[in-house]
């Protein structure tokens, strides 16, 4: 069994791409070191396996001669590197470098298991740091405190005209997102001398062997968590035609023009009410007869109306039968019997996701796939081939970063546990971060009609909810669906500014089945939005249009 260090360190001087492998290649040079993972240019993160005769003179001297700087931040040894099997390198290899993957090497680290990380694509930490939830959210509230210097609904306050420097905003977002990816992942990870993160394309070979970097690495058990990416549809043009996705539309240096999106669930109405508080022009194209259609009807017509209120354009029920982007974008369109031609400066494609399991070898072990590539995994989420799991988006069931992470962690237990553990998501808490916010959990009427469940349904507007009125923003209402044979909750929709933070309270209802007439009696601190739920509670039986502030 062979001992080895990994040494970690920073180095400076390097200014592109073309650094980092000059860098990369000289630090290779070096007799006994075994590998290299240098984490961004910008940032000169490296981490360094090597045999312990390495010395912190031979890395410094070696990258000195190519021009640049190193300084050497910490030396482990690791306890192991390789499989307490001999018959394998390591306990486990997972394939993918975000949430999933992360939770899954955090765990398997925890159970003294030799880890190797392979992550290729985006960057250490996967979509959710990089170009999803963390760039997204800080941007929505950057647009959101934009629109506030513009708009106020308190009288006395005079708005005038702000002035916005788009290209200060994306840097502010690009260190936020270099910081925490940094903190939340890089740090987290790099001292811990059972994981060995390799940058590089796997492929599966069998089900205990990958290909890297032209080696095979071995391992008792492979996790695949490559993630998932923008479906792109099959529209004429398209293809061929320049367009942004969540990878891409948050490095643009210029505000766009006009922001034709394509799409109107989740990914496609947040970017679409940010980049319209910003100043583009937005027209949101989505194919169904309502936005977010899988929900109901009163959840959707409203939010429509809000987002057309602030000069969203959106139009449902399209048909797209073309698209074309000869420096200026035009897409063609028909909408009912009507047909058009939308013309904008910048295209969003934001109509769902996809597997990543393009060229990962899937076929040389026989698993199976559904839908846009998705990884058909069982309960315990275990592929159909022996010793290779599958957890986080690539899954295709909840495409949540919560949910990757408690999967992640939930394979690695069940690989290497006597006793397997049930895939538990019931009940799922989800959030659409537009102004006003769609926050959801367990079912809708629909679902519980579907379900054979006895039920009635208590709606709330947030105009009866006391801290509502005070910050003279009343849009939306509470929305709660009760079982009436036992008096407990099971499901509710919320659409309101900060839907997301009354959401817990009815989840953790839901999930320990506690009596709607308990929420009624619990105290809720006057004047805050979480007194939204014990309003909502009390609806089911009385009108609080008619009762005091202080109703029990």
């Amino acid at each position: 069994m062979e001992q080895t260090i990994k040494i970690k360190a920073t180095i400076s001087g390097m200014t592109c791409d073309s650094c980092k492998v000059h860098v990369d290649a000289a630090i290779k040079n070096i007799a006994g070191i075994r590998d290299v993972q240098i984490d961004n240019w910008q940032a000169g993160n490296a981490e360094i396996v090597a045999l312990p005769e390495v010395s912190n003179a031979d890395i410094e001297s070696a990258i000195a001669q190519v021009g640049y700087r190193a300084k050497i931040i910490s030396k482990t040894t690791s306890r192991q590197n390789h499989s307490t099997n001999e018959r394998f390198n390591f306990d486990l290899i997972i394939v993918g470098g975000g949430s999933a993957a992360f939770a899954a090497a955090i765990k398997a680290s925890e159970l003294e298991k030799s880890v190797l990380m392979i992550n290729d694509g985006l960057p250490i930490g996967g979509t959710c740091v990089n170009v999803g939830c963390v760039p997204s959210k800080t941007l929505i509230r950057t647009a959101e405190a934009f629109h506030n210097t513009r708009q106020t609904n308190f009288d006395g306050i005079e708005t005038g005209t702000s002035h916005l420097d788009f290209k200060t905003v994306i840097r502010q977002k690009r260190e936020l997102v270099t910081n925490l990816r940094q903190k939340k992942y890089v740090n987290v990870i790099s001292d811990d001398p059972n994981v060995t993160v390799l940058k590089g394309r796997a492929k599966l070979l069998d089900q205990n062997t990958v290909q890297v970097n032209g080696k095979k690495r071995t391992a008792q058990v492979i996790l695949l968590a490559t993630g998932s990416s923008t479906f792109v549809p099959d529209i004429p043009g398209l293809r061929e035609s320049f367009y942004y996705t969540n990878d891409t539309l948050y490095e643009l240096e210029e505000l766009p023009e006009h922001l034709i999106v394509l799409g109107g669930r989740y990914i496609a109405l947040e970017n679409g009410q940010l980049f319209a508080r910003l100043g583009s022009k937005v027209t949101v194209l989505q194919r169904s007869p309502r936005i977010l259609p899988t929900e109901q009807a009163d959840v959707t017509d409203q939010l429509t109306e809000y987002l057309t209120a602030e000069g969203v354009d959106v139009k449902t029920g399209v048909k797209i039968f073309s698209v074309e982007n000869n420096g200026a974008v035009n897409v063609r369109i028909k909408t009912g019997d009507r047909e058009e031609t939308v013309r904008g400066t910048h295209l969003f494609v934001a109509t769902g996701r996809k597997g990543n399991t393009e060229k990962l070898g899937m076929e040389n072990v026989g698993i199976e796939t559904f839908g846009n590539g998705f990884i058909k995994t069982d309960d315990y989420l275990r592929t159909n081939a022996p010793n290779v799991f599958a957890a986080g988006d690539v899954v295709g069931e909840n495409l949540f970063v919560y949910s990757a992470a408690y999967e992640g962690a939930l394979a690695v237990e069940n690989a290497f546990s006597e006793t397997l553990r049930l895939k538990e998501e019931t009940p799922l808490p989800w959030v659409v971060f537009t102004d006003p916010q769609v926050a959801g959990v367990g079912k809708d009427e629909a679902g519980a009609e579907a379900a054979g469940i006895e039920f009635d349904v208590s709606v709330l507007q947030l105009s009866d909810v006391p801290r509502a009125l005070a910050a003279r923003n009343t849009k939306g209402f509470i929305k709660l669906i009760r079982n009436k044979t036992d008096d407990t909750l099971v499901g509710a929709r919320i659409l309101a500014s900060e839907g997301s933070e009354m959401l817990m309270e009815v989840a953790l209802a839901i999930k320990y089945k506690i009596p709607v007439r308990e929420l009624r009696q619990m105290l809720h601190p006057y004047l805050t939005l979480s007194e939204g739920i014990k309003l909502a509670a009390i609806t089911f039986d009385k009108d609080v249009a008619k009762l005091s502030c202080c109703a029990v």
